[in-house]
């Protein structure tokens, strides 16, 4: 309640009564009507009388009293209390006081005082409110005030707690600055105040002296900001001292309040251990053209102490900073940016070379002369160009040959016949080279030069000729026998399209999961529940490391840099020689514990995320402990339900080929790992997870999402050209680029064959409007990659939708914008070491030749006239839940952003939410609340927004989807699996028919029936969630550089219980047994 101009008058009055008063009774009548106006108001009140000059006068008032040799402590208490109460809220109230001249006059106070332990409470509480400025401390500090306020903290005792308490918290607010702390750690205060700790918890059986043990821990807090304090804590025993009284406090609930104190300062202070690598490089380099290879992140780092220290204090700065960043400082709101296109970043004359991209405009569909060439499955309108990847392989199996296991090297057919049928899944260990393909034609597979775009015929007789019979006896009779129907996957044409991917190490081994193929498992997988105190228990397990080496292995069992690991009869096999795996490290650290160290980004020394790795020799029914310690992300999904993909080898050979999410005790947390060598502020997590595996001799691979490599998309492309009826789907295959490490990069276009060769059916077909489709720019984003195999799918599918879009639209879809990273198993970059999602404003033709051309390909379409009405690029979210899209807008970022332009003249088509409306409607997955039409600063050069802006595409999208699952409608509480992300994918083209000219299409009951508007999907109220992020996590994934507070406890508290105490008088007696000392 706002107080009154004649209150405010009043507190004038009061103050300057104060200060001129002549008379001990005056001057206590004045400090009873403060102390009872500050008692009845409101921290209002409080802040009032601060800007009336309430400080200035309490501290004018205790100089005038608080002076001469004898000074009535009548008097000085009241303005002592007034001025603690009225002090924790002035944030300058330690210049005030320096300026007054009162903080060497608190402080002989204190030493005068040493003995009433009453008077010495109310100085403490003073100056533990003055401390708050760092001048201040520093003044106190510099004055022995450390000293005199460490004599009133005693070992164990009942008696003057308040006054006990009161001096723990005023040495901690010393505590603020770093000189304070350098003098604390070399006074010896560290070990001190542990013995201290060690005497309070041993003997504080009753508990009721939880808050100066509290303060305590405040302490130590305070004294570790410094690498020097750290390092003395842990010399001196502090982490083992806090885990043992951390594992009694976790006995009984009473305590319970020290255990998140403890377990932050022991956090803090586990020394930091460099990853048990040789550089903090990528294992993966590749040369650039045109660039002197260079090592990041390579600068070495100074051995002195100092430097750690500063190095450490900045990380701890840099991370409180950047989380402190106002999302809206970074949307743009210069209305000339926002509106104005920008000039094209190349000569127009360099534009008809994409004409060859819309094989649609060129096509004479010849073949519609002619019925028997419409059925004809090689019609020209569906088969790829000359340029295509895939035109000369065959549905049929090949014979293929491979690497055997040296015991089976030599038998006729029939003995392979009886080997395949006991053949087992421990065989398909990749070590073992079963689906090795390097025997292939051409040996070792160059990384450089000319994509080859087909076998020759020549080529394919001496492949077939240098073939096993043997083993192609052997796994035909495998597939025969255990292989399951799985819709466009074809075990032999994935392994030709392997043999013809280029990778950096030149992979020669196939995953088999991606061999072998993939279904949904029957059933929805329901998030995983979060275990209570999960991630504290991880923590002492890992700080029990530090203390107890007994039981440590620490042996390396996997190095993807050395293959020289020698194979441990006790302990796990891993491996990630192959297409998208990530794993360059294993280590044993006990005997069913591993921390795995992830590679990071070719020729880079960052974006740790994505994993995916085979695992073998395992104990069926035997927990085991896996610690991913390099992951860079501040939080996670896995902190809220999610789980990793596994997949069994045997349980595919018994006709259960399923991804299944997988893992118990699973948490995300920062840990005291950092890089071997340069940047010292690079923080790390842990994602720790408990693996349980139930079969024995068995093969299992391990990852953070759905593997989908890029020879999986190059099958499916080829069985989906097999699948359509080329008389009525147009479906071309084309070469938008080659790319770094000679790969293709391959472009579809897929529409409907006009239905006779008339003018009036070309002209429609060549000016039907495009939609451009793009997906995993980002290689670590497999989802992406699944929704767009169900928009692929179903675009092919004979569907009334589907055929509906075909007659409506032109599709032109790029399924994946970054082979090289997807095929290297990297996360984020391309082999450039670059974001290629943050490359569109100028991206370079040579490095970034993937976005360069689907850029040319945009601006070509938009100089011809068909700009593209929709263009939309998938992707992952790794930190929030469902499905959703960002777009933009000029007025919403305006909004948004508080911007002082007046929108209200503004003119802006609001059609770029009609497919999220759409979505809403038709889709479970999808959550309109989450979406969001804001152009930030940092994303101007992302496809989105470049899009947008430069090619005037106003449904310009990036679509989001979850690693995790959904918090909403009938999905809610499960993971997504594949069948939901492909369903996504159909959902997508579904909403694009809001966008046809045709309202017969539209509002066709036909249609309508097929796009399944169940009432429990259009219930799904997404509307109704209004929170876009995940809660704060159950427990801290960062480690606070500040001591958590006590529920209950504060300063006004504290005030008012000293102010109240009667225990805790003059007496002489008690105050000499409290100043025992160590």
């Amino acid at each position: 309640m706002a107080a009154s101009p004649t209150s405010f008058s009043g507190f004038e009055v009061l103050f300057s009564t104060l200060q001129n008063a002549a008379d001990a009774e005056s001057t206590l009548n004045v400090l009873n009507i403060l102390d009872e106006l500050l008692s009845a108001g409101t921290d209002n009140r409080i802040d009032y009388m601060i800007r009336k000059g309430g400080s200035e006068a309490l501290l004018n008032a205790l100089v005038n009293n608080g002076c001469g040799l004898s000074p009535n402590y009548r008097i000085l208490l009241p303005i002592l209390y007034l001025l603690a109460k009225v002090g924790h809220k002035d944030c300058r109230i330690g210049k005030k006081a320096e300026e007054a001249g009162a903080v060497l006059l608190i402080l002989n106070l204190l030493k005068n005082n040493i003995q009433h332990a009453k008077r010495a409470a109310a100085c403490l509480l003073v100056i533990q409110v003055f401390a708050t400025s760092v001048s201040t401390a520093n003044l106190i500090g510099s004055n022995q005030g450390q000293d005199v306020i460490y004599k009133l903290m005693p070992r164990y005792t009942t008696k003057n707690l308040q006054t006990i308490k009161a001096s723990v918290n005023a040495f901690a607010a010393l505590l603020c600055s770093n000189a304070n702390i350098c003098s604390a750690v070399a006074k010896g205060y560290m070990v001190r105040l542990l013995q201290l700790y060690e005497d309070w918890h041993s003997k504080d059986t009753e508990h009721s002296a939880i808050e100066i043990r509290h303060a305590l821990l405040r302490c130590l807090h305070k004294m570790t900001h410094s690498a020097l304090g750290r390092r003395t804590f842990v010399s001196q025993g502090g982490l083992r001292l806090l885990y043992h009284t951390t594992q009694t406090c976790l006995l009984n609930k009473c305590v319970e309040s020290l255990v998140e104190p403890s377990v932050q300062l022991m956090r803090k202070c586990l020394p930091k251990t460099p990853l048990p690598l040789t550089s903090d490089h990528s294992a993966y380099s590749f040369p650039l053209p045109g660039r002197q290879y260079t090592v990041c992140g390579e600068a070495a780092v100074s051995d002195g102490s100092n430097a750690e220290i500063v190095e450490e204090e900045e990380e701890e700065e840099g991370c409180q900073e950047a989380a402190s960043i106002d999302y809206d400082e970074d949307l743009e709101t210069d209305l000339n940016k926002l509106c104005l296109c920008p000039e094209p970043d190349r000569p127009k004359e360099l534009l008809p070379q994409y004409s060859r991209l819309c094989p649609e405009v060129l096509h004479d569909f010849q073949e519609l002369d002619s019925s028997s060439e419409r059925s004809s499955p090689s019609s020209s309108s569906s088969s790829n160009d000359d340029t295509g990847l895939y035109n000369n392989v065959a549905l049929q199996k090949k014979r293929w040959s491979t690497e055997v296991l040296s015991k089976t090297e030599k038998g006729t057919p029939a003995q392979a016949k009886s080997a395949a049928a006991i053949l087992k899944a421990k065989d398909f260990d990749s070590r073992n080279g079963i689906l090795n393909t390097s025997s292939e034609v051409g040996g070792k597979r160059e990384m450089r030069g000319e994509v080859k775009l087909c076998p020759t015929n020549d080529d394919q007789d001496n492949q077939e000729g240098r073939s096993s019979s043997y083993n192609c006896a052997m796994i035909d009779k495998l597939i025969d026998r255990h292989g399951v129907f799985i819709p466009y996957h074809k075990p032999i044409m994935y392994r030709a399209a392997a043999i013809k991917t280029k990778s950096i190490p030149g992979f020669n081994i196939l995953a088999f999961p991606d061999f072998w193929g993939h279904v949904p498992p029957p059933g929805n997988e329901p998030m995983a529940p979060r275990k209570p105190s999960v991630q504290r228990q991880k923590v002492f397990e890992d700080i029990q490391r530090f203390l107890n080496t007994d039981d440590m292995v620490n042996q390396t069992v996997f190095d993807l840099e050395d293959d020289s690991s020698p194979d441990r009869p006790d302990s796990l096999r891993f491996f990630s020689r192959f297409e998208c795996g990530n794993l360059r490290k294993a280590v044993q650290v006990r005997r069913y514990e591993y921390d795995l160290i992830l590679n990071a980004d070719a020729n880079c020394c960052q974006h740790t995320q994505w994993f995916y790795f085979e695992v073998s020799n395992m104990v069926p029914g035997v927990p085991y402990r896996f610690n991913v310690i390099n992951c860079e992300k501040s939080n996670s999904q896995f902190n809220y339900g999610m789980q990793p993909v596994l997949y069994s080898v045997r349980d595919a050979l018994n006709g259960q080929p399923h991804w299944l999410r997988s893992g118990t005790e699973i948490c995300y947390f920062r840990n005291h790992f950092c890089p071997v060598r340069g940047s010292r502020k690079t923080t790390f997590y842990t994602l720790t997870f408990t693996i349980t595996f139930k079969n024995n001799e068995d093969v299992c691979y391990l990852a953070y999402h759905y593997p989908y490599t890029y020879s999986t998309l190059r099958t499916h492309l080829n069985l989906l050209h097999r699948s359509i009826d080329p008389a009525k789907v147009f479906f071309r295959q084309q070469i938008l680029a080659a790319t770094l490490a000679g790969n293709a990069c391959p472009i579809v276009t897929i529409t409907a064959c006009p239905p006779s060769k008339s003018y009036k059916d070309i002209h429609q077909l060549r000016n039907r409007p495009c939609i451009v489709l793009t997906s995993r720019v980002h290689p670590g984003e497999s989802n992406a990659s699944w929704v767009m195999k169900g928009t692929l799918e179903f675009l092919c599918s004979s569907d009334p939708v589907a055929t509906a879009l075909r007659e409506s639209f032109i599709f032109k879809i790029i399924p994946i914008l970054n082979p090289d990273g997807v095929i290297n198993g990297m996360n984020r970059c391309d082999l450039n070491k670059e974001d290629l999602n943050r490359q569109w404003c100028k991206p370079d033709p040579v490095l970034c030749p993937t976005i360069y051309h689907t850029k040319g390909l945009l601006y070509y379409l938009n100089s011809i006239g068909r700009t593209p009405l929709v263009f939309c690029d998938y992707h992952g979210h790794s930190r929030k839940k469902n499905v959703f899209l960002y777009g933009c807008s000029v007025k919403e970022t305006l909004w948004q952003s508080g911007s002082a332009v007046d929108t209200a003249g503004l003119k802006e088509d609001p059609g770029y939410r009609t497919i999220a409306k759409a979505l809403d409607r038709i889709a479970p997955a999808f959550s309109f609340n989450s979406c969001n039409y804001m152009v930030e600063k940092s994303r101007s050069s992302t496809a989105r927004v470049v899009v947008w802006r430069e090619m005037g595409v106003l449904r310009s999208y990036t679509m989001e989807s979850t690693f995790n699952g959904f918090d909403q409608g009938i999905y809610k509480g499960l993971q997504t699996g594949v069948g939901e992300l492909e369903e996504m994918g159909l959902k997508f083209c579904h909403s694009l028919l809001s966008l046809t000219k045709d309202t017969r299409v539209l509002y066709g009951r036909k249609l309508i029936n097929h796009v399944n508007l169940d009432p429990n999907i259009l219930d799904h109220k997404s509307h109704n969630c209004f929170e876009d992020d995940e809660p704060p996590c159950a427990e801290d994934i960062e480690y606070s550089t500040e001591c958590p507070g006590l529920q209950g406890s504060d300063m006004e508290s504290d005030i008012n219980r000293c102010m109240a105490n009667t225990d805790e008088d003059d007496n002489v007696t008690a105050i000499t047994q409290m100043s025992l000392r160590l």
